[in-house]
């Protein structure tokens, strides 16, 4: 009521702490007088054997009463601290769902700005001019290694004609090329005799007349 007098309002959510801290005390202070109730229950029982013992039965009868309300003010401290609990339990519950509405509260907002900031259309064109670099990239890097796949065969190829037409013109020249691999003084029999076994193929026509006349020119120059 303090703010029906300046004072702030409080919200829901602190309205339902105050109330259950209030519930927490009542609790413990019905703890405490139902303690003090079962001391008092094994004290009355302990007068009563003693004054029965003594034959005061007055006594007795009237102890006897006390512990029966004793006892049943014990059971009424225990159902009204079960019922005090069930209440903070109850405003738990309210607190909780209060909080979980809030949380869903924010989040939905939350969701709402992200889908209100969202460019739909802007998005999609990204992710298809995207899509399409990409592919280009892809298309790019394959040229790339055909080309170079096709260099390197090229490559291989002209190396393997290379050596066919030198295998070729050596064997129409009359010189093997295991040959050089041969000792200085065999190298120089090969060579002494290699005019002879040019005139001997010039002679039979192995030998064409023009890449012999090629050869001759060479030698002479």
């Amino acid at each position: 009521m303090s703010w029906l007098f300046g004072g702030k309002q409080k919200t829901p959510q602190e309205m339902l702490r105050e109330h259950q801290r209030v519930l927490r005390k009542s609790i413990r202070e019905i703890d405490r007088e139902r303690a003090a109730l079962e001391r008092q229950e094994k004290s009355l029982t302990i007068e009563i054997k003693k004054m029965a013992r003594q034959g005061q039965m007055n006594a007795t009868r009237i102890m006897a009463k006390d512990l029966v309300r004793t006892r049943a003010n014990i059971q009424k401290f225990f159902r009204m601290k079960s019922q005090l609990q069930a209440v903070s339990l109850r405003i738990q519950t309210i607190r909780s769902t209060a909080a979980m509405a809030n949380a869903m509260a924010g989040a939905a907002r939350a969701m709402g700005a992200m889908n209100s900031s969202m460019n739909l259309p802007a998005m999609q064109r990204c992710m298809m001019e995207f899509e399409k670099q990409s592919e280009m990239m892809d298309m790019k890097e394959e040229m790339m290694e055909d080309t170079m796949d096709d260099m390197f065969e090229m490559d291989e190829d002209e190396d393997l004609e290379t050596d066919e037409v030198i295998n070729k013109v050596l064997d129409e020249i009359g010189i093997d090329l295991g040959s050089q691999l041969a000792s200085a003084p065999q190298e120089t029999t090969a060579v002494a005799e290699a005019p002879q076994k040019q005139a001997a193929l010039v002679a039979e026509g192995g030998i064409d007349a023009d890449l012999q006349a090629r050869l001759n020119n060479l030698k002479n120059g």
